[in-house]
């Protein structure tokens, strides 16, 4: 993704997707992969199970870049599982893409996690003195490695016992699928932070990271996979087992603001009008007198018709995207990645020209994007800029799937409202609170994780293993 405030400074973790019992499992997997693309946009692959044999096909890129017709056909199989990647553990290279897939004594083992293991390097260490290769560097690969442990350990043969007797090894956030070549495996963190749902169609059974996924293929969404739950899909059916106890349930709060697709629905409750309360919300809280109120392409675009609505201001687009702009285009520099910026946005002068403009953003992670956003309205003719974010103040690192700046990077940190308006060059700058975000969602904050707004962690983090994590990404 291009570097930006709602952009690459977001890597989402990843997308996972998962299909059983349907003739073009790859097919549908590839369809899944397309809706889920938001999550990552480094690598994409696909596995699939047919007459015993786990075949697979994972390469750097989109899902179409990846995949073609051609090879598409080669993953035969009525038993499927996908991923789109964007890393936070381990680095962007072709061995890290998933699935991963590997042999073991009983048989074969596909992997696909989004997520991140806050206990990996621990784990990592312990496996290779007893002898461990690895073939990653990616934590997905520690789940893998116990499973096929346990699995080959004291002559046991039941592959989902030694899956579940792996995952209680394991620490941190995870919306896993799993493939043998026989059945399809779904588990989710005890407290789950990172989405799973599950849906059917027809007799096929489907997992993914996100409802819009079955939309996608057809698919009906059943229910939300439980914190803590591994569902089991055979020949028999489908198979519910805990993982782990029961743990306070802590959803990322920020899939709805900027996280999962428009169309998706998490928790019961649909992204799209989560997006629109929280605008909505922002009125209330932080009114301005103003002629219009724009949202920045694409996450800002429901909070700000959310906020117009209840403002009764009239809602414009003021600022036009650049949508063929992909992740070949970015370069590492500073310098560079500003000039990317001049080129995917582009603001509308006949409609900010001498107005008071209300912008819109889900969030302000380094400010650098926010102040060429505020610049770009103000060269266009644009009065005054007020910045209405709806989120709050991000100040703490995600150690559970998302990759963000470190903390000293954040301009949230150590300095004042004051400051970050100086900072981004707007007339103000406002944002949510952690409480009225919740409240606009409609879910309690005690059921969600918002850790990177208030540096509560449900899954606690020590500084020595913190450090260990962000110089492992």
């Amino acid at each position: 993704m291009l570097e930006s405030d709602h952009d690459a400074r977001w890597g989402e973790g990843c997308g996972v997707f998962g299909i059983f019992g349907h003739p073009d499992a790859a097919r549908l997997t590839y369809y899944g992969l397309f809706a889920l693309q938001h999550r990552g946009q480094e690598s994409a692959g696909i596995a699939t199970s047919d007459r015993g044999e786990i075949r697979h096909l994972k390469g750097m890129g989109l899902v179409a870049d990846v995949f073609t017709p051609d090879n598409l056909s080669r993953l035969p199989g009525n038993i499927a599982i996908g991923h789109v990647r964007y890393s936070t553990t381990g680095r962007s290279l072709i061995e890290n893409a998933q699935p991963l897939v590997v042999r073991y004594r009983g048989g074969m083992l596909a992997v696909a996690h989004n997520g991140n293991l806050t206990n990996a390097l621990q784990m990592r260490q312990e496996l290779a003195a007893r002898g461990a290769v690895f073939q990653t560097t990616t934590d997905t690969e520690m789940v893998a490695h116990l499973a096929a442990r346990y699995a080959g350990a004291d002559g046991h043969k039941d592959v989902v016992a030694a899956i579940r007797r792996a995952f209680q090894d394991v620490q941190g956030a995870y919306a896993m699928v799993l493939m043998t070549e026989d059945r399809l495996i779904g588990v989710r963190d005890p407290h789950g932070i990172r989405p799973l749902s599950l849906g059917r169609l027809g007799d096929a059974w489907v997992l993914a990271s996100e409802s819009c996924a079955f939309d996608a293929i057809g698919a009906e969404m059943v229910r939300d996979v439980a914190p803590g739950e591994m569902v089991v899909v055979d020949r028999a059916g489908l198979h519910s087992l805990a993982v782990a106890p029961a743990a306070r349930p802590a959803l990322c709060l920020f899939e709805f603001v900027y996280l999962a697709r428009p169309d998706s629905n998490l928790a019961g409750v649909n992204v799209h009008m989560a997006r629109k309360a929280l605008g909505r919300r922002l009125a209330r809280d932080w009114p301005v007198e103003a002629d219009l109120v724009a949202g920045v392409p694409d996450s800002g675009i429901a909070a700000a018709a959310g906020y117009a609505e209840e403002a009764g201001i009239p809602y414009e687009v003021a600022l036009v995207k650049n949508r063929y702009i992909g992740r070949t285009f970015i370069q590492p520099t500073e310098s560079d990645r500003l000039e990317a910026l001049h080129v995917k946005l582009n603001a509308l002068r006949k409609v900010v020209d001498g107005k008071r403009v209300v912008l819109v953003d889900d969030s302000i992670v380094r400010g650098v994007t926010s102040r060429h956003t505020v610049r770009l309205l103000r060269a266009a003719g644009a009065q005054e800029v007020h910045l209405r974010i709806s989120s709050a103040p991000y100040r703490w690192p995600c150690f559970y799937g998302i990759d963000t700046s470190r903390a000293s990077e954040l301009v949230a940190v150590g300095h004042s409202i004051r400051e970050i308006e100086q900072m981004v060059e707007a007339d103000s700058v406002r944002y949510l609170s952690v409480e009225a975000m919740a409240e606009a969602v409609g879910l309690p904050l005690s059921s969600l994780c918002h850790a990177c707004f208030s540096g509560e962690y449900p899954v606690p983090v020590d500084p020595a293993q913190a450090k260990e994590v962000f110089e492992y990404h």
